[in-house]
């Protein structure tokens, strides 16, 4: 079983007007998986651990879509574009240096309590 670097939610198919233009998340979408593909990020033998993707309907962030959850960190990008994809990918996702200026929430997991 392969190490997971990174799980990337791309929010793109919108189904509520807050967010966003479907036809931008579709164009997102398109060009997240053939980034992924195309740079090896998905290949079990990659060193750094694969990146997983997943198309999501919504990510419970209601402004700025369409939007990208990058776990673990926890971070998510807005106003998502196919151009804005392959920089982030570029740099956050590979280069290991989030954006910050798209950033527009931080959920970083949390620790789980220890039992007892």
């Amino acid at each position: 079983m392969s190490v997971v670097q990174h799980h990337l939610l791309l929010c793109a198919t919108p189904t509520k007007a807050l967010c966003g233009d479907p036809a931008v998340g579709a164009a997102s979408w398109d060009r997240l998986k053939r980034l992924v593909r195309d740079l090896g990020l998905e290949d079990p033998g990659r060193p750094q651990g694969v990146v997983l993707r997943t198309k999501a309907d919504c990510l419970r962030v209601c402004c700025e879509g369409p939007v990208l959850l990058i776990w673990p960190e926890g971070l998510t990008y807005g106003g998502v574009t196919p151009e804005r994809i392959e920089r982030i990918v570029h740099e956050h996702v590979i280069g290991g240096v989030p954006i910050e200026e798209w950033i527009v929430r931080r959920t970083p997991f949390s620790r789980p309590l220890p039992p007892g």
